[in-house]
């Protein structure tokens, strides 16, 4: 069960991080305005993604990918918020207000590979 689901938490961010280079757009239309140049913070949040999520694959690397992660899903935080705050279309408001808690349960699961 280790294995799976550390394949699956490896899959999640790999395709999470490609998915900053196919649909930037919907990426940089949710980070807060005050945070500055857009395009930038998506694209690295993006390779973070992607170079976490192959290192979780890595025994020697994992501690580290993990603590990555975590620290990567703190700061991409407050765009979740915003998000909530703002509205997505198409995405309901109490589906975006269920998603802000997920945050911690990502959390726990990226420090169980610490």
């Amino acid at each position: 069960m280790y294995s799976f689901f550390l394949y699956l938490m490896s899959a999640f961010y790999v395709f999470a991080g490609i998915m900053h280079f196919i649909k930037p757009k919907m990426y940089e239309r949710i980070i807060p305005p005050y945070i500055p140049n857009p395009k930038l913070m998506n694209l690295l949040s993006g390779a973070f993604e992607i170079i976490f999520g192959v290192a979780l694959l890595i025994e020697s690397l994992r501690s580290y990918a993990a603590f990555g992660i975590i620290m990567l899903l703190i700061a991409v935080f407050p765009a979740n918020l915003y998000m909530y705050q703002k509205g997505a279309k198409g995405i309901p408001n109490w589906a975006l207000l269920l998603r802000l808690p997920l945050q911690f349960i990502l959390i726990a699961w990226a420090y169980y590979y610490t």
